[in-house]
């Protein structure tokens, strides 16, 4: 297996244990999907979010996230309101409900960033820019691939 084989496993083998050890997310977040937990997180964490805001920051379709979207107010987590300058936009905040369940989702990931700060300790400035430098190329050639291949956001409905 050559370097770049390593690096793309290795990305994968990390993704799959932070899943795995993560789990008590998913304890402490019962009856709550990912990505309704992820857009509670976008909600709280960005101003006037709107169905177009979260789905191009999830590569979703608008559709999917209305139905998301649709669910959290169902269930009471968020609420959604008009700018009086603007009838037409609908933007999205958490209710107290939702507050809360923001609350544990960001308290589980202060413990999580407390099991790792053992190791992000031993790593250097340099190193954490060589690291961050290289995702950000890496991101920006699959934005590119995803516009040379002719793929569309609107096609994937997998968020759920």
């Amino acid at each position: 297996m050559n370097k770049e084989e390593q690096l793309i496993m290795g990305f994968r083998d990390l993704y799959n244990k932070t899943v795995f050890i993560n789990r008590k997310m998913e304890e402490s977040l019962k009856g709550y999907k990912s990505s309704e937990v992820h857009c509670i997180e976008y909600i709280e964490r960005n101003r006037d979010s709107n169905v177009t805001k979260l789905a191009e920051s999830f590569y979703v379709t608008r559709g999917a996230i209305s139905k998301i979207t649709k669910k959290l107010m169902r269930k009471g987590i968020i609420e959604s309101y008009q700018k009086p300058d603007n009838k037409k936009e609908i933007y999205f905040r958490l209710t107290e409900q939702g507050k809360e369940v923001y609350k544990i989702h960001e308290e589980l990931h202060k413990e999580f960033r407390e099991r790792d700060k053992a190791i992000f300790e031993q790593v250097t400035e340099e190193q954490f820019n060589t690291m961050l430098d290289f995702v950000e190329k890496y991101s920006r050639h699959l934005d590119s691939e995803i516009k040379k291949q002719g793929m569309d956001v609107a096609n994937r409905n997998d968020f759920e």
